[in-house]
Parts: structure tokens; C-alpha cells; sequence
């Protein structure tokens, strides 16, 4: 296949949100059949696009976080998806892509939008590599404009200086565009109602005190980064309004898998009385999923525990041991919030309350 035209790519990087350097971005795109990534393990600290020419570099970049969050892990997935169809040759096609299905869904097991999306693109790959390739950028735009819209229905919970507390990085990293737990921060912001973040550091990979933070300052937005275990003393001093996540999975009950330490946060909101919304766009719930207790939570590597890596007095990126050596360490990337604890779920198409009967009238819309 040739590659798409510089107008085409240029148009679909204009219609990105984020500018960085004054250039607009998407946090992933693909450009003829290679797949480029905003490479996220380096950020803050320097930005640079990963290159992922075949459908095994974009499954490395899922699989180690070079991208992340469930929206960016779906349009990264349905483009590897894509790009399978186009390697496959003639003779063992079926067989290829099945293979590379299986291949791709095994980088993250917790996150629903990429099953979501490998599924779509499968389908379409099994008429031609094009029309996977085309169902890929649906998906990709669809995640985009569905990160605008629950930013739009995100603004309406957001009263003027309203201080709103994050965790993990739901931003426009996260997706592919506009982000979903920041998303209706960000249409505040451009609506001037002056909102301050709290922006968790979600250890062991710390994608708040990383991420979240350089896309507010990026966008002039008012934040603070705190340690994890501050909030619920912030929580008890009225330092926060609502508190707002994302989601990597979300049952068919309400119940939400969302990186691990959300379900503390909820049980303080809850007795302290502050709500508690999940942002997600309807790919992320899976309706064959009865309740929170049957997904699959991802255990990660212990090293991501142990070691923090940042710059040094050259500037030059250096890792270095945080705990005690010889310690073992435990990392499962992931907990369950019961839907109790939600106060709503802000999707595309509206708020609704965390309950299956809200929840199947939404996938019926």
C-alpha cells in the first residue's frame, strides 16, 4: 500500500487537540502501514515519536507502555490488527492474522477497548488489508471525537474553581485525542471556570506525577502533583470537589477496573461525600461481563516497583533503585472499584448511573 498523502496526514494531525512545540498530535497515528507513537516512558523529560513498522513493534509498544491507557492501547491495537493484514501474504493469510490476533490481545489483558478494537478490525481484515486499514482510522477517530463529547457532558458536573482530583493519566495521552478523565477539565478550562487539579503520582509507573502533569502545564492549567496517600487527608480539609478517572474495563454491573490505588481513592471519596465519576467511552464497557470480580487483572513486572528512572545532573536519563535490595516486590497494574462507589459514568453519549440496566439501555442507543 502507499502511503497516505502529506495532506491527508496533515489533516488528521490538525484535528488533534494537543499542541506540542506548537505542533498539533495525536498520541498515536499510522502513516502508510507503520504505526507512530508519542514514546510516553520518556516523558516529561524529552519527547519522541516511536516508530513501529511492522504489527510486532506497535504489540512492543503496547506491551511496554511506550503507549498506554485504554483508549491510545485500542487505536494502537487496531492498528497493529491492520497492519498484520498488510504483512500477511496470500497463501496462509487467514492463518496469519489469526496468529497475530492472538499475539496482539495478549500485550494487556485488562484493558477492554483493545479486544474491542482487534475484534472490529479482525472482521474487516478478513475481506482485505484495506478495509482493515480503514476500519482501524474509524476507530481511531471514534475514540477522538468520543474523548471531545464526554469532556463536553464532563463539563457539566464542573461548578466555577471547582478543584478536581486525578488519578493515573486519563488525558489526552490516554486516548487517542482529548483524553476521558481530563477531557472535561479540559473544556472547563476553555469555558474559563479556573478548575485546579490534583493530580495523584500514581506509583509504581508514576503517570500522574508524569504525564497528567506535563499535559496541564502544557495546557496553562492549574495543578498540583501529591503523593498518593495524600488524598484522603486533602478529602478531609475540603481540598477537593469530585474526583474523576478513567477506566480500563468496566463490567456489565458498573463495576470499574481502573489503575491500581482507584479504589481507595473511591472508599475515601464515598465517606468523605465526594462523587466520584468515571469517564469512558462505551468501548471500554464489556457487556459479556457480568461483575467487577471476573476481570482479568494484569500483573506487572516487579522492577517497575523497585526502580524509577529520570534525569540526572546532565540531563541524561539514568534509572535507579528505590527499594531494598533483596526485597521482592509485588505490581498487580489494576483494581476493581464496585459500582457502589461510583457516583456516574460520563460516556459519549451522556451520564449515566453505574448499574446494568443504565448501562444496557446505553449500548442499545
Amino acid at each position: 500500500m502507499k502511503p497516505v498523502s502529506d495532506k491527508l496526514r496533515a489533516y488528521f494531525l490538525l484535528t488533534a487537540f494537543m499542541k506540542v512545540n506548537k505542533q498539533h498530535y495525536r498520541s498515536v497515528w499510522i502513516d502508510g502501514t507503520t504505526v507512530h507513537l508519542i514514546e510516553q516512558n520518556l516523558l516529561p523529560f524529552k519527547f519522541q515519536i516511536y516508530k513501529a513498522p511492522k504489527y510486532t513493534d506497535t504489540c512492543k509498544a503496547i506491551k511496554t507502555m511506550i503507549t498506554r491507557g485504554a483508549g491510545a492501547i485500542g487505536g494502537a491495537a487496531a492498528f497493529a490488527m491492520a497492519q498484520a493484514a498488510f504483512e500477511a501474504k496470500l497463501h496462509d493469510y487467514i492463518e496469519f492474522i489469526k496468529t497475530a490476533r492472538k499475539t496482539i490481545e495478549a500485550t494487556r489483558p485488562t484493558a477492554y477497548d483493545l479486544f474491542y478494537s482487534v475484534e472490529a478490525v479482525y472482521a474487516a481484515a478478513l475481506n482485505s488489508p484495506e478495509a482493515a486499514l480503514k476500519k482501524a482510522q474509524e476507530l481511531a477517530d471514534a475514540n477522538a471525537a468520543a474523548g471531545k463529547a464526554i469532556g463536553e457532558y464532563g463539563n457539566e458536573i464542573l461548578d466555577k474553581n471547582a478543584k478536581v482530583l486525578t488519578h493515573c493519566n486519563a488525558g489526552w495521552l490516554a486516548f487517542v485525542d482529548y483524553g476521558s478523565a481530563l477531557a472535561p477539565v479540559y473544556v472547563a478550562n476553555e469555558k474559563g471556570k479556573n478548575i485546579f487539579v490534583y493530580a495523584d503520582e500514581t506509583r509504581p509507573r508514576s503517570q500522574g506525577a508524569r504525564l497528567t502533569a506535563w499535559e496541564l502545564h502544557n495546557q496553562g492549567i492549574p495543578h498540583a502533583i501529591i503523593a498518593d496517600n495524600a488524598a484522603a487527608s486533602l478529602m478531609q480539609n475540603g481540598k477537593i470537589d469530585v474526583l474523576i478517572t478513567g477506566a480500563d474495563r468496566i463490567a456489565a454491573n458498573g463495576d470499574v477496573a481502573n489503575k491500581i490505588g482507584t479504589l481507595e481513592k473511591a472508599i475515601a471519596a464515598k465517606y468523605y461525600g465526594i462523587p466520584f465519576y468515571v469517564t469512558a467511552p462505551i468501548s471500554t464497557i464489556d457487556p459479556n461481563l457480568p461483575e467487577g470480580t471476573k476481570i482479568t487483572i494484569e500483573d506487572r513486572n516487579e522492577d517497575e516497583v523497585h526502580y524509577a528512572t529520570g534525569p540526572n545532573a546532565n540531563n541524561e536519563l539514568q534509572t535507579i533503585r528505590l527499594t531494598n535490595p533483596g526485597s521482592h516486590a509485588i505490581n498487580p497494574a489494576f483494581d476493581v472499584t464496585p459500582a457502589a462507589l461510583v457516583t456516574g459514568i460520563i460516556t459519549e453519549k451522556g451520564i449515566i448511573e453505574p448499574n446494568e440496566k443504565a448501562i444496557s439501555v446505553l449500548l442499545k442507543k
